[in-house]
């Protein structure tokens, strides 16, 4: 069995200039999927951020030409059972959550594709910079197990009828549009990308770090005081969506690279 190559480099990198924590997803070959390792290593990097009074923002960055196609279909068909699959869709879910709970504002710098988890990603952080080519999905109806948990984080950014036109028709939309419907903030030139979450971290950590850590808290807590029992039933509903019959034939129709053969 030839080796992989990105075995001996680090899950997640982590690199940190004036008090700009700037964490990468570093699985470019597997368009940086959320696996279980990856979720554990963004949990324990956002735990150690949290932390450490250095950082007054954080940037969620991704190496490669996706910033994530979200979870890993091959593991959770591995996974087998309805509970092993809901077990990682509540780690998931406790990620998220971090994000949110964080008192340093989180940025993600999004390029290429962010699709279902790797877009609900997008959505969770608190803003967002995307290049021209960026594009975002939640495919999951496509193959019978509908994107519950990245609607919970999309549908708290978009106006309803728009976040429920992304998890229902599972259509890509370009940088363009999610700017317009508001997933998110920014959209630059592929080579002014950096320059531009540079540019809106700076202005941020400039800012005082008791006052913006409070004022997030708060703006989460007044509009969002129902985002963990939301996870909770997106997780459940997610899991059992991918254990049951449908889900199990969309996972295998999605790694045989065919269509799903609904039963009608």
């Amino acid at each position: 069995m030839e080796a992989d190559p990105q075995a001996d480099e680090p899950i997640l990198l982590r690199a940190d200039r004036d008090g700009v924590a700037t964490l990468t997803l570093n699985r470019p070959r597997q368009m940086n999927l959320l696996t279980g390792a990856m979720l554990d290593a963004l949990g324990a990097a956002l735990d150690a951020v949290a932390a450490d009074a250095s950082v007054r923002v954080v940037v969620l960055a991704a190496t490669g030409r996706a910033f994530s196609a979200g979870h890993d279909v091959k593991e959770i068909q591995a996974l087998g059972d309805e509970a092993r699959i809901a077990d990682l869709f509540r780690r998931c879910a406790r990620t998220m959550l971090a994000i949110a709970e964080l008192p340093q504002p989180v940025i993600a710098r999004v390029q290429g594709v962010a699709a279902a988890a790797g877009c609900q990603l997008v959505a969770q952080c608190d803003l967002a910079v995307a290049s021209a080519d960026a594009r975002f999905t939640t495919p999951g109806v496509d193959w019978g197990f509908f994107c519950s948990t990245p609607a919970v984080a999309i549908g708290r950014n978009l106006l309803r009828k728009h976040a429920m036109e992304m998890v229902l028709t599972g259509e890509m939309i370009g940088a363009a549009q999610a700017l317009a419907w508001g997933l998110v903030n920014r959209v630059v030139p592929a080579e002014h990308l950096d320059a531009a979450v540079g540019e809106l971290a700076a202005r941020i950590a400039a800012k005082p770090a008791a006052t913006v850590a409070a004022g997030k808290r708060t703006f989460y807590r007044q509009l969002d005081c129902g985002l963990e029992r939301a996870y909770e039933l997106a997780s459940a509903t997610i899991a059992a969506s991918f254990a049951g019959d449908e889900g199990r034939e969309g996972m295998a129709a999605f790694l045989e690279k065919r269509s799903p053969r609904w039963r009608r």
